[in-house]
């Protein structure tokens, strides 16, 4: 990212000028439109517009939606689509979000506006859902195809595809199917019509065998006629479900000709828990975990707590390199201490080996102790509550210890050599943060100690907390727990824990789940022995990999236990990482930020939106070049095609970083300005509209479509898939 100056803020005003204001001989007609870098979203309170407005969200691309079911809403005309601004014809959007190719019924005069705009400004329009027929350029796919459940399925992207909107794709678009009783997508497949009307064409860019035949119907595609470009979807999806969010990004780039503010990433992080320190083991006889608040008695001899080894160590630093993702591994100084203590004062070979290598990994200071640093816990009662005084006040952890606790820590570390980051700070079990239903209020010692210590980051549990919020000086950055627990080393132990969480209690279960509207009780239980690689760790993965596909920068956590012994967390992030590679092109590689920089990626995007809801950013694009206003101290986030460059100091530098084919990022605009102007490559700027000619044709209103159950409403992937114990 690049700060402009005031000299450029003075040169990119005289600039824009130039190309605003048309010369004296020219008309308003004559002028180059200036194009608005905005989308207009018609919602039909279905699924399929819901799903593309929220990767416009994710990605923080403003759009204005306009409800059908709102009797008060604007109507859509010429005056509502377009104006004039400085002599210079005007489009308020640069693309076009329809439920289907008509919703709007026989002889509507605001479709027939919609075409109007779109052919005189060049703005694309995408059928969010829609059936195969002639009006978008399909044969009839009750005639000439197939319609029905595409459950399970798999579609590809085409050859078209690969070279157009949906390149970052590797080839398979796989459709969920998360439960065999319930028909989660529905779709229509058919062939572009041999003879289409004069001028029209139909490109495919994702279809599917047609079943019964030879063919590949199509799924995804282009119709341009009379001038103007539809992307015709033929099949219903939600913002959850996998098939979407493959061809979400492809599909925005399509309709805002690959300029749009916002910018979408597959990012995944892995932070390791409990560092150096041992983890209590699960029982599988008492159904608990000894050292516990509702496990009494001492561990089994047979049990030990659980710890990982050198060759452990070894292993992580050769699986981090070979799979190229870092790992953060967040410690506590204690748990080496100990092990010192009950050897005699002889060196921990696990330090040793992790200082050595300490260069192959990210650094999490974890506390010392992995103390509890909220209320004064009282643990004679299940489940525990938080101690009170005789006149019934919460006693709390002091401010003291909570400093002492981080500090302890930092210092250990300086002391082995140990080079860690002081400004970020994992607490044991998140500590020291609300923690329903016990503790409503956050530690009223906690933004003490962060400001006496310097953290600026705190990691949270985003199944508490997902969203950044300010502690003090510090903000906090949320992370995924994974379903790996943190007192199993084997893959026995894990089904074991699972099993006891997830059945009835007819089948030996503590019976949670029947209580709980959050997961979904197994039918059976699971094979100790199969059950973990046959059912939770894929699970697991899939859970992962919807963050990852829905440009979520928040990491998961799971803990050294799991890195030991059977070493099973490597099995997930295996799958994780291979579904991606299996999925994605090289060009769109998965993105590993370090806690600190996903804290400030949150925190811009939180300035951003705020901003875009308030309505303090503008952006427009006339010809080649691109002009973004943002209020004083927010960065603008951009997607733009590849060799688009920021203007800065009447020079051009490169924009942002590559990726999934376009350049992306945050751009800051000039000290004292709002403005920021970036250049667009010749080949990268979207094509001139079509604004002669006959006028551009209307279709027909499309039919009601059918929208299966499974695709109006979320079905779970599995047990497990929500907020985590």
């Amino acid at each position: 990212m690049v700060r402009t100056t005031r000299l450029l803020a003075a040169w990119a005003a005289a600039a824009l000028t130039a190309l605003t204001l048309p010369s004296a001989a020219a008309g308003a007609d004559d002028a180059i439109p200036r194009v608005d870098l905005r989308v207009l979203l018609v919602d039909d309170g279905g699924p399929a517009v819901d799903a593309i407005g929220a990767e416009l969200d994710t990605a923080g691309t403003p759009y204005t939606k306009v409800s059908l079911k709102d009797a008060g809403r604007p109507k859509i005309d010429e005056a509502y689509l377009s104006d004039t601004v400085d002599g210079r014809p005007r489009a308020k959007f640069q693309g076009v979000v329809l439920p289907n190719d008509n919703p709007f019924g026989d002889g509507s005069s605001e479709m027939a506006a919609l075409a109007a705009y779109e052919k005189r400004f060049g703005i694309r329009q995408v059928d969010a859902y829609t059936y195969a027929r002639p009006a978008v350029g399909l044969n009839a796919a009750q005639e000439h195809g197939w319609s029905g459940p595409l459950d399970g399925k798999t579609a590809a992207v085409t050859a078209e595809g690969a070279g157009g909107p949906f390149g970052y794709l590797r080839k398979n678009v796989p459709f969920e199917d998360n439960d065999p009783e319930v028909k989660e997508s529905y779709g229509y497949l058919s062939t572009p019509l041999e003879r289409q009307d004069e001028g029209a064409t139909f490109t495919t860019y994702v279809d599917a065998p047609i079943p019964g035949t030879s063919s590949r119907g199509s799924l995804i595609g282009q119709y341009t006629h009379d001038g103007r470009s539809e992307l015709v979807v033929t099949f219903v999806a939600n913002q959850y479900q996998t098939q979407f969010r493959l061809v979400s990004r492809g599909i925005v780039e399509w309709l805002t000709q690959g300029v749009h503010l916002g910018a979408s990433r597959d990012y995944f992080g892995v932070h390791v828990d409990d560092l150096f320190a041992s983890d209590d083991r699960w029982d599988s006889k008492r159904k608990c975990t000894p050292g516990d608040v509702d496990c009494p008695g001492n561990p089994s001899p047979d049990a030990p707590p659980i710890r990982m080894t050198p060759e452990d160590a070894t292993y992580a630093k050769e699986w981090s390199k070979r799979h190229n993702l870092p790992l953060d591994f967040a410690y506590n100084g204690v748990g080496s201490e100990e092990y010192r203590a009950s050897h005699g004062g002889a060196r921990d070979p696990l330090l040793d080996r992790f200082v050595a290598d300490q260069q192959s990994f990210r650094w999490l200071n974890h506390t010392y102790t992995h103390a509890f640093l909220g209320c004064v816990q009282n643990t004679n009662v299940v489940p525990w509550k938080c101690s009170t005084d005789l006149l019934g006040r919460i006693r709390w952890v002091d401010e003291q210890k909570i400093t002492q606790e981080i500090g302890q820590n930092l210092t250990w570390a300086a002391r082995q050599g140990l080079k860690v980051e002081p400004d970020e700070l994992v607490t044991g079990e998140h500590s020291g943060l609300r923690t329903l239903p016990q503790q409503k209020d956050d530690n009223p010692g906690l933004a003490g100690a962060l400001t006496r210590t310097g953290v600026k980051w705190l990691a949270s549990d985003s199944s508490r907390e997902p969203s950044q919020r300010r502690i003090g000086p510090a903000r906090t950055v949320s992370r995924y727990p994974m379903n790996v627990y943190y007192n199993v080393g084997t893959a026995a132990e894990q089904t074991d824990e699972y099993n006891w969480l997830y059945t009835k209690k007819a089948d030996g279960g503590s019976g949670i789940c029947e209580n709980s509207t959050v997961t979904t009780c197994l039918k059976a239980p699971l094979d100790v022995t199969t059950g973990f690689t046959s059912y939770i760790a894929p699970l697991e993965a899939r859970i992962a990999l919807g963050h990852v596909l829905s440009n979520d920068p928040r990491p998961h956590f799971m803990h050294q236990s799991n890195l030991a012994e059977e070493r099973i967390g490597y099995t997930v992030l295996e799958k994780v990482l291979a579904d991606h590679t299996a999925l994605f092109a090289d060009n769109t590689p998965l993105v590993s930020l370090r806690m600190s920089d996903v804290g400030a990626e949150m925190g811009k995007r939180a300035a951003w939106a705020d901003a875009v809801a308030a309505g303090k950013v503008t952006a427009h694009r006339t010809g080649s070049t691109v002009t973004v206003t943002a209020p004083a101290g927010v960065e603008a986030t951009l997607t733009l095609p590849t060799g688009a460059t920021q203007v800065e100091d009447g020079t051009s530098v490169p924009f942002g970083g590559a990726y999934a084919g376009q350049r992306s990022g945050w751009a800051v605009p000039a000290a004292g300005q709002g403005s920021t102007v970036f250049a667009l490559p010749a080949d990268g700027t979207p094509a001139a509209p079509h604004a002669t000619g006959k006028a551009a044709r209307v279709q027909a209103p499309a039919a009601a479509l059918p929208v299966p159950p499974g695709t109006g409403h979320r079905v779970p992937r599995g047990t497990g898939d929500g907020p985590r114990r």
